[in-house]
């Protein structure tokens, strides 16, 4: 190998790297000049209350936060939105969740709940109960009169059977056939 081969060699080298790091450095600055939204979600447990935060589209050009909160002693879960225009709560919206999962009143249950990504500006919440194995899904929105907020249940549904109460008597064992007479 002469000097003028390995000095080429070494020229193309350095140019692919210049090049890769050329493209590196152009493809980083593109990724953080893209605007991106920012969304938060959070929550939080306390005794026999659960909140959670979520995206709420109010219209299809409004969008503000929501706020859920799960209420064990009550059986409810009330829901608002904060009004960014004025700083302020627009009313709580709620739901009677003794009567939407058919728990009896006083039955140890256990409420977990999460809010997920729907699409921009809106989130879903997710509650499930694991007594009943009841699982459902439920937004926010705007209400008729533009001033209120509504939850919206989509989806009740079951992701195991119920367990069977403790006190419940054991199943009586099949009767056997009759047999005919004469045979």
């Amino acid at each position: 190998m002469n000097v003028r081969e390995h000095f080429t060699g070494l020229a193309a080298g350095a140019g692919l790297g210049a090049l890769a790091a050329l493209l590196v450095a152009s493809g980083t600055l593109f990724y953080l000049s893209q605007p991106r939204l920012v969304g938060a979600a959070s929550n939080d447990r306390f005794q026999d209350y659960v909140m959670a935060t979520g995206a709420v589209s109010l219209s299809p050009r409004i969008q503000a936060d929501g706020v859920w909160v799960l209420d064990y002693r009550a059986g409810k879960l009330l829901g608002t939105v904060i009004d960014k225009a004025q700083g302020k709560i627009v009313g709580w919206a709620e739901v009677d969740l003794v009567g939407e999962f058919q728990v009896e009143p006083r039955q140890d249950v256990h409420f977990m709940m999460v809010t997920g990504f729907i699409t921009n500006g809106q989130s879903a919440l997710y509650v499930a109960e694991m007594t009943t194995g009841k699982f459902g899904v439920y937004t926010m929105g705007g209400g008729p009169n533009g001033s209120s907020v509504v939850i919206r249940r989509h989806d009740l549904t079951s992701f195991r059977k119920a367990p069977e109460p403790a006190n419940a008597a054991p199943a009586a064992p099949p009767v056997p056939p009759l047999k005919a007479a004469g045979g």
